[in-house]
């Protein structure tokens, strides 16, 4: 099975940090994704996206991402379903973000014009180092 999933937006409000009851630091922010498409009125039509991020990445997203930056993000999409104050049941999609980049250039949002890359990493969520195969001996 296959469950991934890429998107490139600008967020809609800076990320918010905070820990689980366990210690673990989360970050949530949402993402405008634009459709690539416009309405009736000639206006761009966006989707926005729930992100959470954790550990690492949460605390990447927190001190480095601002509202109206672009950014790419790569994960998982993830449905969860909670019960609200009223006691009716709701259900969530969101992305857990395994790679967040920043993909437009610091000029785009304020600054003198160097690119993100040059301020700032991204974070990568990489898989660990597999060892060498081991080859039995002739």
């Amino acid at each position: 099975m296959l469950n991934i999933c890429a998107l490139q937006g600008r967020l809609a409000r800076d990320p918010e940090l905070r820990q689980t009851n366990t210690g673990k630091q989360v970050a949530t922010f949402t993402l405008a994704v634009d459709r690539g498409r416009k309405d009736a009125n000639g206006k761009s039509v966006a989707d926005w996206i729930p992100v959470i991020a954790w550990e690492r990445a949460a605390e990447f997203a927190y001190k480095w991402l601002t509202k109206g930056q672009m950014v790419a993000v790569d994960g998982r999409l993830q449905s969860r379903t909670y019960t609200a104050k009223d006691g009716t049941n709701r259900t969530v999609l969101e992305v857990v973000a395994n790679n967040i980049n920043f993909a437009g250039p610091k000029s785009s949002n304020a600054g003198n014009g160097n690119g993100y890359q040059n301020a700032a990493p991204s974070y990568q969520n990489a898989a660990p180092a597999r060892p060498a195969a081991v080859e039995a001996a002739p």
